[in-house]
């Protein structure tokens, strides 16, 4: 402002000579000054406190800054979860209204830094079924309640993903719901469509984890689009420290535990070339793959050390499941993963699913030996190695450990 007055003084000061020779115009522009010379004096004035202040602008960066905390994350993981449903009646829903369903597993997912599982269908009271036709009956939709969410809280979960073939049984409506009842409970969730929800992000012992969900239709991330895939991965690790990969793929029951090497598909469904869709990934940036929807546990293998989890098999599945031979076994998969997003080592934690599907431990841990099997017979090279107490560590870990374990046998020998 004070410049403007300045400049206008100057121009007073230079053209009153030239006014005064032409006097007829005289009124006419000392009106014109005196109507600016008014305007200027009527302006509000700004106090120094209103001025703005660019240093507090937080400066754009192209990157975030890392954490430089070194300290490993634990993340426990498990399948598919899918607590009761009233598609068809209440009689699909578990003793108690569900409250102690998990109780078992409480501790161990309580106990990690992050717990994560896959939701198996959309909570919802109402809305109307647009999976399955009304004269079908071999179709299956799900309908948890809403006020399981609590259950879920209450067991220790941080973050659930919604990518899956059945998030969708009560289309958009069903996909809201189950998004306002994870926020009501605090709980995050990732991959229920690629526009928005793709991805979701959480901090713990000063890290930022990203977790994308994919799964094999078109509107979440699709397992079968790799160059998509390479992009969402790429994304979240711009954001974040760690990058987690949770995909629903592959065949489904008894006959689909062994990994392809090729698409696999249920009927006409693709359902990704799972090897190649990990391997992508982590070569896009992600750290730990996490996979469920094959209904049954499958092997994992390391690349990159980075650790793949090719299935997880039914956790929680009540009412609606077949939960006979492969497909009743469960397990929690517990990781520790270091800052970088290497793998250090981990446990599995067997159980199986009792009765109409009440997940339970497992003594005679038949999920180890299974999970152990399918590891070396489809990633014998890669493998990581399992010990019979579900203690896994990559190959090189475990000879080192082996190794140190040989000296101090022989120290005492002597």
């Amino acid at each position: 402002m004070q410049n403007i007055i300045i400049f206008l003084h100057l121009t007073v000061a230079l053209i009153v000579p030239e006014i005064m020779k032409k006097r007829k115009i005289l009124p006419v522009i000392g009106l014109t000054l005196l109507g600016i010379t008014v305007l200027i004096g009527c302006q509000p004035k700004r106090v120094s406190s209103e001025e703005p202040d660019f240093s507090l602008v937080p400066k754009a960066q192209a990157t975030p800054v890392k954490s430089e905390n070194t300290e490993p994350i634990t993340i426990a993981a498990v399948g598919d979860i899918m607590l009761g449903s009233t598609s068809i009646d209440e009689t699909f829903l578990p003793p108690e209204d569900g409250r102690d369903m998990l109780k078992e597993f409480t501790p161990i997912l309580s106990s990690a830094d992050i717990a994560f599982g896959n939701l198996e269908g959309p909570m919802l009271e109402g809305g109307k079924n647009e999976k399955c036709p009304p004269e079908s009956t071999r179709c299956f939709a799900f309908r948890m309640p809403t006020r399981y969410g609590k259950h879920l809280k209450e067991a220790g979960f941080d973050v659930l993903s919604l990518a899956n073939n059945h998030t969708g049984d009560f289309g958009d409506e069903g996909r809201l719901s189950t998004r306002k009842v994870l926020d009501e409970a605090g709980i995050k969730h990732a991959g229920s469509d690629r526009a928005r929800y793709s991805t979701t992000y959480l901090e713990t012992k000063g890290k930022k984890i990203a977790f994308v969900g994919f799964a094999h239709n078109n509107i979440v991330p699709n397992v079968n689009d790799l160059t998509a895939a390479r992009q969402f991965v790429a994304q979240a690790g711009k954001n974040a420290d760690i990058v987690v990969v949770s995909f629903h793929g592959g065949a489904e029951g008894e006959k689909a535990q062994n990994v392809q090497w090729q698409t696999e598909t249920l009927g006409t469904e693709k359902r990704g070339n799972l090897p190649l869709f990990a391997r992508t990934v982590i070569d896009a940036g992600a750290d730990l793959i996490l996979g469920h929807g094959p209904h049954v546990l499958r092997g994992m293998e390391i690349y990159k050390d980075r650790l793949i989890v090719y299935s997880m098999g039914n956790f929680a599945t009540y009412g609606m499941f077949n939960l006979k031979g492969a497909q009743g076994l469960n397990a929690v998969f517990e990781m520790q993963i270091a800052a970088d997003g290497k793998f250090l080592n981990g446990k599995i934690h067997p159980g199986r699913q009792e009765g109409r599907g009440i997940p339970v431990p497992d003594k005679t841990s038949a999920a180890i030996r299974k999970i152990r099997f399918l590891s070396q017979t489809d990633f014998p090279a890669t493998a990581p190695k399992i010990a019979d107490d579900g203690t896994i560590t990559a190959k090189e870990n475990a000879k080192i450990e082996s190794q140190k374990k040989a000296k101090s046998q022989k120290r005492k020998r002597f």
